[in-house]
């Protein structure tokens, strides 16, 4: 990402305290490149019967490479965003790639969607995002994963930690390295 889109993003981290922001109205799109979303989704460690839950999930390319990866169908993947003109936006790129049988995205407010039925859901959200979402994802069945880019959850030691660096042919401005916290449900965190 590039180096002003982050120092952006980090200011609009220390503005917006779960107080005063309330929603995903708040929170800026900006895409996970795509060698990150590949990554995300082998560190999910998907299977066949998964049920997928991207939070905010923007042009709706996690969804989609799921989809077009995994094969994850009907309800297996579903993408959420409050932003109406991303989730049309998601929904052309679905059709514009031959998965929108596969996939679902709707406009919801990530904060009181129900997740329960996920077994893998995917976050690329602001800190206070994860962590007012932090005890509905505690409440998912053992074994699920959750796969988060860039920022963790407070008080919820992530099972491992990946960095992810950019390929070396890659010059746009995406090619920093990535953070992945990832968390099996259920799981022990990794020893420091």
């Amino acid at each position: 990402m590039h180096t002003r889109v982050r120092a952006a993003i980090a200011l609009s981290v220390l503005v917006l305290t779960p107080s005063a922001a309330t929603s995903q109205e708040t929170i800026p799109y900006v895409p996970s490149p795509m060698h990150v979303v590949q990554r995300m989704l082998e560190v999910a460690e998907i299977e066949k019967g998964d049920i997928l839950y991207d939070m905010g999930s923007g042009d709706g390319r996690i969804v989609i490479e799921a989809a077009k990866k995994y094969g994850i169908r009907g309800v297996g993947s579903v993408g959420i965003d409050l932003n109406a003109e991303l989730v049309a936006k998601a929904r052309e790129n679905a059709a514009n790639e031959g998965v929108s049988h596969l996939v679902e995205f709707r406009a919801q407010d990530g904060l009181t969607v129900d997740i329960s039925e996920a077994t893998v859901v995917t976050l690329y959200m602001f800190k206070w995002f994860n962590n007012a979402l932090r005890p509905k994802l505690q409440k998912l069945k053992t074994g699920s994963r959750v796969v988060a880019h860039d920022f963790d959850i407070d008080d919820w030691k992530p099972t491992r930690v990946e960095y992810v660096t950019p390929p070396r042919d890659d010059p746009s401005d995406y090619a920093e390295s990535r953070t992945l916290y990832i968390w099996k449900v259920g799981e022990s965190p990794a020893a420091s």
